[in-house]
């Protein structure tokens, strides 16, 4: 298949035929403004107030984004409102049909989307393949609804009496996605509560609209009918409106703390359900009876891939016993990633989203040094020629941090791995369990006693054995808790399917003397005897 669209945010020329060439499936019209999505109809906004889209190597402006108004949102929610009747309606196997068409779409455009994603977010062009394919996992998965929604009956509970349980939608609902995996998180969102017969209304970060305005383009081209799905732009005021509005029954967010904690107190209040992933630190426990080159190769991998931009980076090592004497070869390893415009052959570590981004980070850095950690390895003077505009920061390790520090109690959501020492596990395990995070954390051993300990008694919700960055499969759910998350629901998988649904339970009965046939009376009938 291919695209003419006029949808997503382009401009710089310069930053996109770096990206885009002759042999693209997915042709796209540079356009200086981001449209919005109503009703089925891509839409320019009539707003006074815009957002420049950076394409964070270069800090080229590649387009802009509106700040949609009222009117705007309120046409949004309102055409969600207006079509969520027939969708609700609509049969389950019909719903199913669209998003299998759905995820071949996204099947054949994998490459097209990752190029939009590193334009504007500046992950690795692998990385974003990636980040692609993590979504993609969660449609496939939600093309099993006819399974992931049947109900519960018991017969019989007493004489001639059976209950019985379904799923339906709940509504409206509403998706808030932050700008480091610009596909995988809206593709946790919107497939999930759509294909249980709910209506979305999705809210992309201002900072990288463009892949999810292609997504809304293939779920048009699926056959989703119009109004099922409505994407506005915007900042605090669309998170309001996401959170206010009444017909808005559930909210779905990633994101920092801050903005999580606000977004479920201020939606809770307004008896909304809320699922909020937000912040982490996760640790990452080094046993010496590791396999050693494995292990530094996944502590490396999970601490500066995506440039350390993502809720579930190892971003924390602990060195249990003789492993701390690993110190200078994870130094090593970590010296020769290549650090480059996300869309250069052979990078391994991008840009940081922003300015900004990039300034807190080397802050963090900086408050480590002067707190008495030491600077093994330092990446923000890295210098990426032709990009000397860029938001680089370099892989850099931190040592001999303690928890008082306050490197180790923010999350620096950056391309920097610090690392302390335990002399036990129980010493270890006890560190972690202090935090107040709870996202997920790994252990890398070859004891399988080690590991049961390990994974019985830590208090994070997603735990890897072996493996840095455990995000489950969609089969499973996304269980981040304590500090990392509030709700009472997690993302996708059976939970995912829960929050988008209500259960109603029918209890009914039948005599079975009703059943048998008997003579015609042909009296006349008596009333009140």
């Amino acid at each position: 298949m291919r695209w003419v669209l006029s949808v997503v945010a382009g401009a710089a020329f310069r930053a996109a035929n770096r990206l885009f060439n002759n042999h693209c499936n997915l042709t796209v019209i540079l356009q200086p403004t981001t449209k919005l999505f109503i009703d089925g109809k891509f839409v320019e906004s009539n707003t006074s107030e815009w957002l420049d889209i950076h394409n964070p190597a270069t800090n080229e402006v590649v387009g802009r984004v509106p700040k949609a108004t009222q009117e705007e949102m309120l046409a949004a929610a309102d055409s969600c409102s207006r079509a969520f009747q027939s969708w609700s309606e609509t049969s389950i196997l019909s719903r199913q049909q669209i998003f299998l068409r759905y995820q071949q779409l996204i099947k054949d455009n994998v490459k097209e989307l990752a190029k939009v994603i590193t334009l504007e977010q500046g992950k690795t062009l692998a990385d974003a393949e990636g980040d692609v394919f993590r979504g993609l996992q969660v449609v496939e998965h939600a093309c099993s609804v006819t399974s992931l929604m049947l109900g519960e009956t018991l017969p019989s509970i007493t004489k001639d009496m059976d209950t019985y349980t379904y799923r339906l939608p709940i509504g409206v609902c509403a998706g808030i996605a932050p700008f480091n995996f610009p596909a995988m998180i809206p593709l946790w969102m919107f497939p999930i509560g759509m294909v249980c017969g709910n209506t979305y209304l999705m809210k992309p970060s201002e900072r990288v609209p463009g892949c999810t305005m292609l997504l809304a383009k293939m779920l048009q081209d699926s056959g989703a009918p119009d109004g099922t799905l409505n994407i506005i732009h915007g900042q605090h005021a669309a998170v309001n409106f996401v959170c206010d509005h009444p017909a808005i029954k559930a909210i779905s967010f990633v994101g920092s703390n801050q903005a999580g904690e606000y977004i479920y107190e201020r939606g809770s209040k307004n008896g909304k359900r809320v699922q909020s992933n937000m912040g982490a630190k996760n640790h990452g426990v080094v046993m010496p009876d590791a396999n050693k080159e494995n292990t530094l190769n996944q502590l490396v991998g999970a601490a500066f891939g995506a440039a350390g931009q993502r809720c579930m980076a190892l971003s924390t090592a602990i060195l249990v016993g003789e492993a701390r004497d690993w110190l200078p070869e994870l130094v090593e390893r970590s010296k020769a990633l290549r650090v480059n415009s996300g869309d250069q052959p052979g990078a391994d570590v991008g840009p940081l989203i922003s300015p900004e981004a990039k300034d807190r980070v080397n802050s963090l850095i900086q408050s480590g040094v002067d707190e008495g950690a030491k600077l093994l390895l330092d990446g923000r003077n890295v210098r990426v020629k032709g990009y000397e505009k860029g938001n680089f920061v370099g892989p850099t390790i931190l040592a001999g941090v303690s928890p008082e520090m306050t490197c180790y109690k923010e999350e620096i959501f950056g391309p920097v791995l610090i690392v302390l020492e335990a002399d036990s596990l129980d010493e270890a395990i006890s560190l972690i369990n202090r935090n107040k995070y709870g996202n997920g954390t790994a252990i890398f051993t070859t004891n399988g006693a080690t590991a049961r300990k390990y994974t019985h008694e830590v208090d994070v919700g997603q735990i890897g054995v072996n493996v840095p960055i455990p995000v489950p499969l969609p089969m499973f759910s996304f269980t981040g808790s304590r500090g990392s998350f509030r709700g009472d629901t997690n993302f996708y998988g059976k939970q995912g399917i829960q929050f988008y649904t209500q259960i109603k339970t029918v209890t009914s009965q039948w005599k079975a003397e009703d059943a048998t046939l008997k003579s015609p009376a042909v009296t006349m009938p008596t009333m009140g005897r």
